[in-house]
């Protein structure tokens, strides 16, 4: 399984960016997918969850109303399209699969929201 997250980078407050992570190995329309965020010295978040024909999504109240999780199961890639974003935002952004009850994660992508 790999998990390849791109997208990441420096925003203004404000501003929006849209993270993708392309996925291999396993059968990615099969499996819920998520994005989770952690920032220095604090515990890793699940930011947003959607299932695997993309039917239902849930996300952070931190983030409900501005972030919206998409996929693209013909391209195995799954999306977070961030808007208004905050300081508060800026993290290291991971995807995550749980194929065969197996949690596997990406690099991650690092989010800076600053002026």
């Amino acid at each position: 399984v790999q998990l390849v997250e791109s997208g990441g980078g420096l925003v203004q407050p404000g501003g929006s960016l849209r993270l993708s992570c392309a996925a291999s190995g396993f059968t990615f329309s099969n499996y819920d997918m998520r994005w989770y965020r952690q920032s220095p010295g604090k515990e890793r978040e699940l930011v947003a969850t959607i299932t695997p024909v993309g039917d239902s999504t849930n996300y952070a109240d931190s983030v409900k109303g501005r972030f919206t999780i998409s996929r693209d199961n013909a391209k195995n890639t799954v999306y977070l399209q961030m808007n208004s974003l905050k300081p508060e935002d800026t993290a290291v952004y991971y995807c995550n699969a749980r194929p065969a009850r197996r949690s596997y994660w990406g690099q991650g992508t690092q989010v800076t929201v600053s002026s």
